[in-house]
């Protein structure tokens, strides 16, 4: 099988709740992940436009669901991040509620890709998202994000481990600075 690749990359608008657009039959592909986990340079990567998702240093700069359409035939659909955010409660509230909404409760059943620190490791709230989608029945794919950070020598020990963590699900490293994973993600994803 040849390798997927991703030719086109625009932008379609944030969404807030219920949209036609997302009953238009397009296969969507939901990246979620803790603030500042890397889901925007993650989408940045995967389409090689340093400029399609808004990056930031400062977690929770994504506010509602920004949908692109990739190729024209899929949807990316970037979330706002959970746990910490530089946001007031009622901010934080009301992204949890549309998160909850889009992934756990509509009938969209996008695939959902889950960002976890490959550093870290899966955090508590990590481990309650997987959860949560697990019970919802969603098809996931778990990327272990930043593999570039973690020392050589720990390398294959820090992926075993992160397999064990998630187990029963797929586990692909990645790295949107040292380009690791671009390729398999994309064929993941777009097959």
């Amino acid at each position: 099988m040849r390798d997927m690749m991703i030719t086109s990359a625009k932008f379609i608008k944030g969404i807030n709740g219920t949209d036609d657009l997302l009953s238009d039959g397009t296969p969507q592909i939901a990246f979620i992940g803790r603030s500042n986990a890397g889901k925007s340079s993650l989408l940045n990567s995967l389409t090689n436009n340093k400029k399609l998702a808004i990056t930031s240093d400062t977690p929770g700069r994504t506010r509602e669901l920004n949908l692109f359409l990739i190729n024209e035939t899929h949807y990316f659909v970037d979330l706002p991040g959970y746990g910490y955010a530089k946001a007031s409660r009622a901010v934080m509230e009301k992204l949890e509620k549309l998160i909850s909404w889009y992934l756990l409760d509509s009938d969209y059943n996008p695939t959902v890709v889950l960002l976890i620190d490959a550093l870290v490791g899966p955090t508590a709230d990590d481990v309650a998202m997987l959860h949560e989608l697990e019970k919802a029945g969603r098809n996931i794919v778990i990327v272990a994000n930043k593999v570039d950070k973690i020392k050589k020598s720990h390398y294959q020990t820090q992926l075993k481990k992160l397999s064990q963590q998630i187990r029963g699900h797929e586990l692909f490293p990645y790295s949107s600075k040292a380009k690791i994973g671009i390729t398999e993600l994309t064929n993941r994803l777009l097959k």
